[in-house]
């Protein structure tokens, strides 16, 4: 009380009203959060078609395991263990009236959804439409092997578009997941996570420079292309087993991959006589290849940004190094080299996250670029389809000579 006998001001009433400010504003940010958290596993339960191959064929696909017994796999634990692999095959099919399409990753292949505080931003595995039938017959016909490698922590099953377009267009599509270098891979029943020595940590999240990383990249490149090798004369094996007996043509392979499995494509084709061309899809180069280059057709193909086709303008030292790797593999090689850059795309634009929902913060942390994500996984189809056509079929293909095909840019290569 003053000396009139009214109440002095408080002290703490300011106070008070800052903490009651903070706790709107916490509670209302609690709230905006909590709204979107909800929108988001809306949007996330929501069926999300993949988009429609391209090709006259309907398509199947089969899952199971190959072992290599001739080789120990490097990668293992245990010394002296086979190299085992998840084999995913899409192929041209015959398949009954109202066949039920295949699960986009049955069982524990859903392992590989995102997991922990993220599960809710991204479509649900078991929301994802593919277009194959499961374990359907083989269409009338012999189909060349293409050899599909993921990206250094993915699986195949994550290039799902990118193989039914494939398979839809008269190719059996081989899809390799590297034991011990994806993040998830299922082999006896059991899921197996990527180790020290199938993904090394200075490979940080897959940026492959000079140095350590270089060596490792260059050691690890070795497993991938035997990896592919042996899946390529594996596939010509099943000419004669099963429902693939007397529909495979043997007399020719392409190697096909993103990322790593693109820098693995190139050196498994360098490697095998049997090899009618290769496509490195946004993958920095390593290995024997980069020197020798290749005797047969290749095509490189980058997001916007990349240096991977040597046409770039460098923003760092890791850029330039990718940049003089790319252009002493091209200039090393004896053959036809097509080289494409696909406008506003990112590096995860090539895999199956440009097709489905995926909320922030999983976006941001999921490289795509401003490129509409369906569009993206066209273009590279539709490029990668014109490539194989012309190498494996001998056909005129005019887009490999073209400027442009809507967002995708053509660079100077050899021809």
């Amino acid at each position: 009380m003053d000396e009139k006998g009214t109440a002095a001001p408080s002290r703490r009433q300011p106070k008070h009203r800052l903490i009651r400010i903070l706790l709107v504003v916490t509670l209302s940010i609690m709230l905006c959060l909590g709204a979107y958290v909800g929108y988001a596993a809306v949007r996330a339960s929501r069926p999300v078609s993949l988009p429609a191959p391209t090709g006259p064929y309907a398509v199947g696909r089969t899952i199971t395991e190959w072992a290599d017994p001739g080789r120990a796999d490097p990668l293992a634990p245990q010394a002296g263990t086979p190299r085992r692999l998840a084999i995913w095959l899409w192929y041209p099919a015959a398949p009954p009236p109202n066949a039920a399409p295949a699960q986009y990753a049955p069982g524990l292949w859903a392992g590989l959804q995102l997991g922990g505080v993220l599960a809710w931003s991204e479509t649900s595995f078991d929301k994802i439409q593919v277009h194959a039938a499961a374990d359907v017959p083989v269409a009338a016909g012999r189909f060349p092997v293409v050899v599909l490698l993921p990206g250094l922590g993915f699986a195949a099953a994550q290039y799902t578009t990118i193989a039914e377009d494939l398979a839809s267009r008269g190719y059996l599509v081989v899809g390799v997941t590297p034991t011990y270098s994806a993040n998830l891979t299922v082999i006896g029943g059991v899921t197996i996570p990527a180790d020290e020595a199938g993904n090394p940590a200075v490979f940080e999240g897959g940026d492959l420079h000079a140095g350590a990383a270089q060596a490792a990249g260059d050691r690890l490149v070795d497993v991938w292309a035997g990896d592919a090798r042996f899946a390529a004369s594996r596939a010509a094996d099943l000419q004669t087993e099963g429902r693939f007996a007397g529909h495979v043509d043997t007399t020719a392979t392409i190697y096909i991959g993103h990322s790593f499995g693109g820098a693995a494509a190139l050196e498994a084709c360098r490697s095998d006589a049997r090899c009618a061309g290769a496509a490195d899809v946004d993958g920095t180069q390593y290995g024997t290849v980069v020197h020798t280059g290749l005797a047969k057709p290749m095509m490189l193909i980058g997001s916007e940004s990349s240096c991977v086709t040597g046409a770039c303008e460098p923003a760092d030292a890791g850029e330039r190094a990718d940049q003089a790797t790319a252009r002493s593999l091209i200039d090393a090689g004896k053959a036809p080299v097509w080289c494409y850059r696909i406008t506003g795309s990112e590096h995860f634009n090539f895999t199956d996250y440009g097709a489905y929902y995926l909320a922030a913060p999983a976006d941001f942390l999921i490289a795509l670029g401003s490129v509409d994500g369906r569009d993206a996984l066209t273009i590279t189809s539709t490029y990668l389809d014109a490539f194989l056509d012309h190498v494996v079929g001998g056909r005129s293909e005019p887009l490999l000579t073209a400027p442009s095909l809507r967002s995708g840019k053509s660079l100077l290569c050899r021809r």
